[in-house]
């Protein structure tokens, strides 16, 4: 994948301008006519496109079109001589970036260039910016002091300063996202983006497209090209969360993906290649999935280069009461309410309790507690964990709850259904007709269900 392609009949002015992108920094393609620039922008991404309007083989409006065809986002840059300005305008018009008059000056160009580069930066920052809002999991910058926790922060420290591929294991609710998103602030692609993938949230048939995008006509419906989480992910790192619920279908291309950074889009036969980080989450045995067939062995070999481990909150005592604190000083800022405490009655039941749903059950502990307190005090009757060590965790304690209703929905029906088929599957020693006979549906349409949820 290159950053720009000039397209340019003239060499010596295309020679020029490759070498002084090169000399910036940027990698170069070059195209001398319409019809290989087309092509180029068929089979590869690029950043920004750069082109002369008045071309051999088509024009630069057929650059321009092919290019939006391509990706939407991509700026395009024309150059045009100082007597078809006009055209300029109308390039403009069509969902050209910018236009340069020719001759070109090369500090204008770079100005130009770049600010259309940090354009594009902001609107993939947008979007993915959008979609952490919507989902609206925060924690606290520390996710705490407890000594269980200084061997994770130092491996993550160890691990930022490398570019090795890293799984990061824990209980759900333990932090594993906010610890990834550290890992990648600590590291050399900090600059770059944080694209975070859920592999248990989106339906098989939705995930391969949401990791490599697809080309125009892939399928009804596809009625231009999508860039899909690995390419959005290009130079910065790629969280894969709840890879132990990745479709075996889908994991062969995962493990290409992590050990040559390649793949196909859907309905395309151009290979990409990005520079990408992987980080992977997961809060299954990812052995005993090996074990059971349900997960290759190579990807798991390949994702565990650099293990860590985020301790549950039971082995973290020391960080119930200040985790506590920071999360009802949040909820109070938002609410518009001010002075709001833990009693000493209430911080003796948050640290006798279990925790089974770690810090998001105790994230959604606090906000609770915040909107039931009348006064400026809170008490145990707030945090509604009742007496014993052992009381369980709400739904939303253990899985995600957020965003439209039908998202959520489809999700908890998705994950319900691959939870009863697996259980049936264990306890009917993966024989098909008794676990069909235990799910009440006949074995063909439990082997179609099996093939499409990619359980074996």
């Amino acid at each position: 994948m290159s950053d720009i392609l000039v397209v340019e009949d003239k060499e010596s002015l295309r020679g020029m301008l490759r070498k002084t992108l090169e000399a910036r920094g940027y990698s170069v393609e070059e195209s001398a006519d319409a019809y290989e620039a087309r092509r180029k922008i068929q089979a590869s991404r690029f950043l920004v496109v750069l082109t002369d309007l008045r071309l051999p083989a088509g024009s630069g409006f057929d650059v321009l079109q092919a290019s939006k065809e391509a990706d939407a986002q991509a700026p395009v840059i024309v150059m045009t001589a100082f007597g078809t300005v006009d055209d300029a305008v109308r390039a403009m018009k069509e969902g050209a970036t910018d236009f340069l008059t020719k001759p070109v000056d090369t500090e204008h160009l770079l100005l130009v260039l770049e600010r259309a580069m940090e354009r594009q930066r902001l609107q993939t920052k947008y979007v993915l910016l959008k979609e952490e809002y919507q989902r609206r999991f925060g924690l606290p910058k520390m996710m705490g002091e407890d000594p269980a926790l200084k061997e994770t922060m130092l491996a993550i420290q160890r691990a930022a300063a490398t570019d090795a591929t890293v799984l990061v294991l824990g209980e759900s609710g333990t932090g594993k996202e906010l610890m990834s998103r550290a890992l990648h602030q600590l590291s050399a692609r900090a600059k770059g983006p944080f694209v975070a993938i859920n592999c248990a949230a989106i339906p098989e048939n939705l995930l391969e497209n949401e990791l490599f995008g697809h080309e125009k006509g892939a399928f009804t419906g596809a009625t231009g090209r999508k860039i899909g989480r690995a390419e959005m992910a290009h130079r910065g790192t790629l969280f894969l969360d709840e890879i132990g619920d990745m479709p075996l279908s889908l994991q062969g291309k995962i493990l290409r993906l992590v050990q040559e950074r390649q793949f196909e889009r859907v309905g395309g036969v151009q290979t990409i290649t990005v520079d990408v980080r992987v980080v992977a989450a997961t809060n299954r045995d990812l052995k005993a999935a090996v074990e059971r067939r349900e997960f290759r062995e190579d990807l798991y070999f390949r994702l565990s280069v650099f293990p860590v481990e985020i301790p549950p909150l039971r082995r973290r005592r020391g960080d119930i009461i200040p985790l506590a604190e920071a999360f009802l000083e949040r909820s109070a800022r938002e609410m518009g309410r001010r002075g709001l405490r833990l009693s000493e009655e209430a911080r003796r039941t948050l640290l006798e309790h279990a925790w089974p749903g770690n810090v998001r059950e105790l994230q959604n502990c606090l906000e609770r507690a915040a909107i039931l307190c009348d006064g400026v005090d809170i008490r145990p009757e707030h945090l509604r964990l009742g007496s014993t060590a052992d009381s369980g965790p709400t739904l939303a304690d253990v899985m995600d709850l957020t965003g439209p209703l039908e998202e959520v929905t489809a999700r908890a029906a998705a994950r319900a259904e691959q939870e009863a088929i697996r259980l049936a599957l264990r306890d009917a020693e993966n024989d098909s007709t008794a676990a069909a006979e235990r799910l009440g549906m006949s074995v063909p349409a439990l082997r179609r269900r099996i093939k499409a949820l990619g359980l074996g």
